[in-house]
């Protein structure tokens, strides 16, 4: 292992193939919630890997039995009354994302247990998506009183279509992996135990490949992203205003004191 992967403390790092680097999300909190550090951290990976000529492909998965559940909410308040706080985090998320477009190594996610939010955006932003068929998605942003940001407005359209994604995205709602493999939302769903071969599989045969070829192919491709991009700067900046605001503020504290919200019912917008 190269020493540039050294300073990553929530990230932890194996060679399933020589020109393979897996990324294994190693979160303290249950369920793989991210934590401060791996937030930044998987804000600044993508640099790292995209030059570092021993690696050909990517693999970024979770631990054991979780992906992802998104965002500590703990310090998610914290951001919602902190300005600076608040604008960290919205550079990260934006980083995470162009990182990950911007890439020019292949990913390969293996998305077993929750993925959701930012969980989600590191499982779908990949280039090939493999899902355990009891896997479960939820962008859950709107849940919590903030619009959706992350990922979500960058690449569900394209993914699923303009109207599977006003239904997840407006109304919060999960889907497991079978489902997300039938509309489009991951590249395919397997049964769980079979999650890291078909990954291992995949990634070997991109990293094996013609790297020049397969890496413009992405490019190109990533270009109907990139389109985007003015789409999710706005929604980015939605997302965080909405942090600092009373919807966000009550949502989030209903999630972790497990009751229903209670959001006004009018807005001025």
């Amino acid at each position: 292992m190269t020493n540039r992967y050294e300073r990553y403390s929530s990230l932890k790092f194996d060679r399933p193939h020589p020109k393979v680097l897996r990324i294994i999300l190693n979160s303290p909190l249950k369920l793989g919630v991210m934590d401060p550090v791996m937030h930044r951290e998987l804000s600044e990976i993508w640099t790292d890997i995209d030059t570092d000529r021993s690696v050909n492909a990517v693999i970024i998965t979770g631990t054991g039995k979780s992906f992802s559940a998104g965002g500590d909410l703990e310090h998610e308040l914290k951001v919602a009354k902190d300005y600076d706080l608040r604008m960290q985090a919205m550079k990260e998320t934006r980083d995470l994302v162009y990182g990950m477009i911007n890439c020019s190594k292949p990913i390969v996610s293996g998305i077993r247990g929750w993925a959701v939010g930012a969980g989600v955006a590191c499982a779908l932003l990949a280039d090939v998506s493999i899902a355990a068929k009891d896997a479960n998605f939820m962008d859950g942003h709107t849940k919590i009183g903030v619009a959706a940001g992350d990922h979500a407005l960058i690449i569900w359209p394209l993914l699923v279509s303009m109207a599977k994604a006003k239904y997840y995205l407006m109304c919060c709602e999960k889907l497991d992996g079978a489902e997300a493999e039938r509309i489009g939302l991951v590249s395919m769903a397997v049964n769980d135990e079979e999650v890291e071969s078909h990954t291992i599989a995949v990634a070997t045969k991109l990293a094996e490949g013609a790297q020049a070829a397969i890496r413009w192919t992405k490019y190109s491709l990533n270009s109907w992203v990139r389109n985007a991009s003015p789409i999710f700067d706005a929604s980015v900046a939605y997302e965080f205003m909405g942090f600092a605001g009373p919807e966000g503020w009550e949502g989030m504290q209903a999630f972790l004191q497990k009751r229903p919200p209670n959001f006004p019912t009018e807005t001025t917008i």
